[in-house]
């Protein structure tokens, strides 16, 4: 056993034993689950380092430090106006009456008469109800005509959603309704009106819109269609002109970089090759930051046959980010300035919520030391009256602490995590063991 194996984190000057983890989260009521420890020591980071700015009376105004921190999101609005002037450079099919009679994109109304509960829970129809719904829909069919649909939709469906739009649906593709209504949708002429068709829901009633009222949703929902295709065939084309290449072990790392990205933050080991070079351990780690949190457990949990994908899309939206800087896209200006404002006025924000704020830590303390173990201590105890719940959460941004840990050591060790895990284990079940032996006997025999 190693030294570092009784630290779950540092954070400047400040260290979280795995002990004290331990204490924490197996002393409240919490279940004792890995994330629950995993996240509170992260909470724990961003605090002391915040803690460890104010000590330094550091605004962290950085503007360096806050275009780094904000690279994922800037990195996305540059993608999407990449995205957006490729699409307008490319070639797009034109929406006409003749690629509408295909059907490759379906619009329809319909009249629907239920066959199941409206509410849930609601008893199942029987078989003779079924069977007076349907001849309800055949009576109403015998009355609709092309230019009655829209109004007897509205007063006979039971779909609300489309009644109120005289049955109107969105445009819709293969696969998109169940198979019974694509299908009958399909047979039908622009125009048409269909028999009774029964799907699951009940009993519908289709006309497949004619081109003239279908014109305008269906040339929206084609040139998105279009543009989804045309993009999809460029980006194609750059993943295949890029020569991507996946190193086998790079599902391993992946999963390592996942447990513990601080570990990876430098490091230059190799997990796949471009046109632009190598792509790095240190690369996906910024990658990843672009990712939703929630992907995070899935992916350490994946198959490592789907990990070379995650690589490969990683790799293409750097060939296409080295495209937009060379076409010099970026955010707008403002943007940027409303960024910097932001970063201060939450730093502020939560030094007073923390009881860190330069100024009272300058008072308490005439040393930098003194600041900083100052700091420490209200952290911790800020932290403390959190988990009692005599304190709100105050939530740190991702990109603030991204700032901090630019500025500041930090670094969280699973290994520690893990043992105070094991540590909180044990000591509840030695406490849920005295608590059972202390118990009165039972007077029931």
């Amino acid at each position: 056993m190693t030294a570092h194996v009784d630290v779950a984190a540092r954070a400047a000057t400040q260290e979280l034993s795995s002990e004290r983890l331990a204490q924490i989260i197996g002393g409240t009521r919490l279940p004792l689950q890995k994330p629950i420890f995993e996240d509170f020591t992260k909470v724990w980071v961003a605090y002391q380092l915040l803690g460890a700015a104010a000590a330094h009376n550091d605004t962290l105004a950085d503007k360096q430090a806050i275009d780094d921190a904000m690279w994922p999101a800037v990195t996305q609005q540059k993608l999407q106006k990449f995205y957006q002037q490729v699409s307008a450079s490319l070639p797009h099919d034109s929406a006409t009456e003749a690629s509408y009679n295909t059907g490759n994109i379906l619009v329809a109304r319909h009249i629907l008469l239920l066959t199941q509960p409206a509410q849930r829970g609601g008893q199942p129809f029987t078989p003779q109800q079924i069977d007076s719904v349907r001849k309800a829909a055949e009576a109403l069919r015998a009355q609709v005509t092309p230019a009655n649909f829209e109004a007897m939709a509205k007063s006979r469906s039971q779909d609300p959603g489309s009644a109120r739009q005289g049955g109107l649906l969105p445009p819709f593709h293969p696969g998109d309704m169940v198979p019974e209504f694509e299908t009958a949708t399909r047979e039908l002429k622009p125009g048409e009106i269909s028999p009774v068709v029964q799907s699951q829901f009940g009993f519908h009633i289709i006309q497949r819109v004619p081109w003239s009222q279908a014109k305008a949703a269906y040339t929206a929902e084609f040139a998105k269609n279009s543009s989804r295709g045309a993009e999809s065939t460029y980006v194609a084309q750059l993943e295949q002109s890029g020569k991507i290449q996946v190193k086998k072990d790079a599902p391993g790392k992946v999963k390592a970089i996942m447990r513990d990205p601080d570990s990876y933050r430098k490091d230059k080991s190799v997990l796949a090759t471009s046109s632009a070079g190598d792509f790095t351990a240190a690369q996906f780690v910024r990658w990843s930051a672009t990712l939703p949190p929630q992907l995070v457990p899935q992916i350490e949990n994946a198959p490592d046959s789907l990990l070379p994908d995650l690589v490969k899309a990683m790799v293409r939206n750097d060939l296409m980010l080295r495209r937009a800087d060379s076409m010099h896209i970026d955010v707008d200006t403002s943007q940027k300035a409303q960024m910097y404002t932001q970063v201060k006025n939450v730093v502020v924000q939560l030094w007073q919520e923390l009881g860190v704020d330069p100024t009272s830590l300058a008072q308490a303390g005439k040393t930098q030391a003194e600041r900083e173990k100052i700091a420490g201590e209200r952290v911790n105890q800020y932290l403390d009256d959190l988990v009692a719940g005599r304190k709100q959460y105050a939530a740190v941004p991702a990109e603030l602490t991204q700032i901090l840990r630019s500025k500041y050591d930090a670094k969280i060790i699973p290994q520690g995590i893990d043992r105070a895990f094991e540590r909180a284990q044990k000591a509840r079940a030695n406490s849920d063991s005295t608590a059972r032996a202390t118990q009165p006997p039972s007077g029931v025999p």
